[in-house]
């Protein structure tokens, strides 16, 4: 479930690098001739490093790929006797960081070469991979402080690692490793490079995904986590760096000793649901959180922990699945789920609980005229059952029979979110916002509001996507 961001790292814009001589001062130049001076040493493009996707289009277009692969790597600064070259930004190389530099990049380049792929679009692809590895090895040695040529040098190497024959005797892991190397060079000159934190942090959890449960891999997970956080940090509003931090969280539960496991588990929950909060539909979030509930409600009915309903927790799971499944209904993966989850539904309803409701239309109420009651959901809309009838045998037909019971259709929904006004009663405040207006009620504390905002905007959320009649089938087929 974890997919690399989009190439191009920061954009960052890099000056040209040439030779300093020692003790001979440049005459003073107009920027304008500078740029233009830096262009003919350097081609139209100047020191910008090409994306992966610019270099893939434009090597597909061209047919270059074979002929790229030829040629050794031309260093662009002259080096002299005890002498540092210095690029654009001022900061000085010895030649023995140069040496260890090319080195570095020899080691690198070998294991770029030495994967073959799986078949002939895998091989032609690496020939496209390790022409672009030589043009990014080319803009760091023409300026070694370009964070957008070591980010993109790091996506070669991580996709060359996908692109690994299982049965062959390159090594991923090492592709891998070395790519994180970039990365963290990437980040060390551009800290807030956020799409090299994000992809740091996907190589990192293949590299612990290939240790199985070891305390190395323990080790990698946290690593993962550490910078899916950075990304987070760096762009808040971003669904799949929260979900991949959810699932990396969810994969370190299942290493650490059972006493830390609650707190990471609770933690992974509330990644997912920061995602699914960005992004309705985003159903993998939605299936994930469904999972990672799942596996809370197996490790509660192990341990017997008090306080805690293994049923209610069996229950939420399947809320999750049905939802990501109705979303996406062709996903086999949703499909097999929901055979084993759909029966703990509350069916044929989607969720059952307790919510405190005013008094029908008549929203500003005092508090004594409120009313703890049980209420349902379905594809439908939320409605509060009659308290002389069980959820189960309450019907359409009987809720409209005159009963003054709180209803919202889906369909007349605008939003739902928590509130908190000291005209409501004690606990967890909801309103839903309708065509019709505001409606309000409370959930018992604010664990249980949470289950009731995700499902009443997983209802809406399916409705506007057009796939009710896919949930009405879960639920009453």
């Amino acid at each position: 479930m974890e997919e690399p961001a989009a190439g191009g790292g920061a954009g960052v814009a890099n000056g040209a690098a040439g030779v300093v001589e020692e003790e001979e001062e440049e005459p003073p130049r107009s920027a304008t001739a500078k740029q233009e001076e830096a262009k003919a040493a350097l081609g139209a493009e100047g020191s910008r490093p090409f994306t992966m996707r610019e270099l893939l289009v434009e090597l597909k277009e061209d047919g270059e790929a074979a002929g790229g692969s030829g040629g050794g790597v031309k260093p662009a600064f002259g080096a002299r006797s005890g002498i540092g070259s210095v690029d654009a930004e001022g900061s000085s190389y010895s030649q023995e960081s140069t040496q260890q530099l090319s080195s570095h990049h020899d080691v690198a380049m070998d294991l770029i070469n030495s994967v073959t792929g799986v078949d002939e679009e895998g091989r032609s692809r690496q020939r496209i991979l390790s022409f672009a590895a030589k043009r990014y090895i080319n803009a760091i040695e023409r300026n070694h402080d370009d964070p957008d040529a070591y980010y993109n040098w790091a996506l070669v190497l991580q996709e060359s690692a996908d692109n690994v024959d299982p049965h062959s005797s390159s090594s991923k892991d090492a592709l891998l490793e070395e790519a994180c190397k970039k990365y963290a060079e990437a980040t060390r000159l551009c800290p807030t490079l956020y799409d090299a934190y994000y992809n740091w942090a996907i190589a990192i959890a293949d590299r612990a995904k290939m240790r199985g449960r070891t305390k190395e891999a323990e080790e990698l997970w946290k690593q993962a986590i550490l910078n899916y956080e950075k990304a987070v940090l760096l762009s808040w509003n971003s669904p799949q760096a929260l979900n991949n931090w959810g699932l990396g969280l969810q994969e370190l539960s299942a290493i650490v000793p059972a006493r830390e496991k609650q707190t990471i588990i609770k933690t992974a929950i509330s990644k997912f649901r920061a995602a699914i909060q960005l992004q309705f539909d985003f159903h993998r979030a939605i299936y994930n959180l469904g999972t990672v509930l799942y596996g809370l409600a197996e490790d509660t009915m192990r341990s017997g922990r008090p306080g805690v309903s293994p049923s209610e927790l069996y229950s939420q799971s399947a809320i999750y699945v049905a939802a990501a499944h109705a979303l996406k209904p062709n996903y086999s993966v949703y499909h097999s789920a929901l055979r084993l989850v759909r029966s703990m539904l509350p069916l044929p309803y989607l969720k059952v609980g307790y919510l405190t409701a005013p008094p029908e239309n008549k929203a500003i109420a005092p508090h004594k005229e409120w009313e703890r009651a049980q209420f349902v959901l379905n594809h439908e809309g939320l409605e509060q059952v009659a308290s002389d009838q069980p959820p189960q045998t309450q019907s359409p037909e009987h809720l409209d029979s005159g009963r003054k019971l709180f209803r919202v259709a889906v369909a007349d929904i605008i939003s739902v979110s928590a509130c908190a006004d000291l005209t409501l009663p004690p606990g967890a405040g909801l309103c839903i916002d309708t065509i019709h207006g505001a409606r309000f009620l409370v959930a018992d504390n604010w664990e249980a509001l949470d289950g009731w905002l995700d499902a009443i905007r997983l209802v809406y959320t399916i409705f506007a996507r057009g796939r009710s009649d896919v949930l009405a089938g879960i639920i009453t087929g």
